[in-house]
């Protein structure tokens, strides 16, 4: 499966809100970018050894630039704090993608709900509802005024958007946005962790898309070894009960695409053509986990004794 995957040039760095670095980055000889759809992260490399998702924030439309947005996470694991401290305008970072595990679904109305840093993917979303026509609303929390991104460029969309810092009005008022939704309703919500366990709590599944950035905490069972088969490798292997299904498959030397390793970005992403997966990620829909037909290989192992994967 082939991925774009580029050295891009940091055209632009600017302050989003405290701690959040806004950057926008261009392919060094001008070439246009490959398209993308609101809801779409790219991954990046600023140093060896570091590689971090980022949800593209900018516009679909614009294929000269892609604009992403990085937290400065303390204590986080060193990846914000290197793009922050080291990551200069006119330096050259490595890129792959876009990839899209949280598009926006046609529908007559949304519901957005933001936390944080988790605006980005959710800003151009607001673009394309409005452009379509559809009622929509956007409720956007974060610890103070200061530290939410992009507040000023919400501003256009009047009191469509609200505007919700903890230190001025508490947690989220939830029940105002998710209680008693008309049908046909589309609820988007990206954030972090406790805010998503609490829309997910409120909110019918079924009207529900959520993106995480840290993996679902899940009561799983304990790992047992079983049977791979790569259809097209025409391997069988045996995972083991401390080995991923990914780490297997690259040890039989069958390359495929990876990146978080915690089952929240997507990117290895398999069909599965036999055999019933025990999902682990935090990607997919209840609805696609009901299917078995795709898994996050990085984190997902099977629930009999053979899974037949295509690869």
């Amino acid at each position: 499966m082939s991925m774009y995957e580029s050295e891009l040039v940091v055209e632009r760095r600017e302050f989003a809100a405290d701690g959040v670095l806004a950057m926008t980055l261009r392919h060094p000889l001008g070439e246009p970018l490959p398209a993308w759809e609101p809801g779409a992260h790219v991954d990046v490399v600023p140093a060896p050894g570091l590689e971090r998702q980022y949800s593209l924030c900018g516009d679909p439309a614009d294929r000269s630039a892609w604009r992403i947005a990085v937290l400065r996470e303390n204590p986080g694991r060193g990846g914000s704090a290197h793009v922050h401290e080291h990551v200069r305008e006119g330096a050259e970072v490595r890129v792959r993608g876009p990839r899209n595990t949280f598009r926006l679904e046609p529908a007559s109305r949304y519901r957005f709900v933001a936390g944080g840093i988790g605006i980005t993917p959710i800003l151009p979303m607001l673009a394309a509802a409005e452009a379509a026509g559809a009622d929509w609303s956007l409720l956007y929390g974060g610890r103070s005024r200061g530290s939410m991104a992009f507040a000023e460029e919400l501003a256009r969309y009047g009191d469509r958007v609200t505007i919700a810092p903890e230190d001025e009005s508490g947690l989220l008022d939830l029940p105002s946005v998710l209680d008693d939704l008309p049908e046909g309703t589309l609820v988007y919500c990206c954030g972090p962790g406790p805010l998503l366990d609490a829309v997910e709590a409120r909110c019918p599944s079924a009207a529900l898309r959520l993106e995480r950035f840290r993996p679902k905490e899940r009561e799983t069972g304990a790992a047992t070894a079983f049977e791979v088969e790569l259809a097209r490798s025409g391997t069988t292997l045996t995972v083991a009960p401390d080995v991923s299904v990914l780490d297997a498959v690259r040890a039989a030397g069958v390359e495929v695409l990876f990146s978080c390793t915690e089952g929240t970005c997507g990117t290895c992403e398999t069909d599965v053509l036999d055999g019933e997966p025990d999902h682990r990620d935090s990607v997919l829909t209840d609805d696609e986990r009901a299917a078995g037909d795709t898994m996050m290989i990085c984190v997902s192992r099977c629930r009999g004794k053979r899974l037949v994967l295509d690869l």
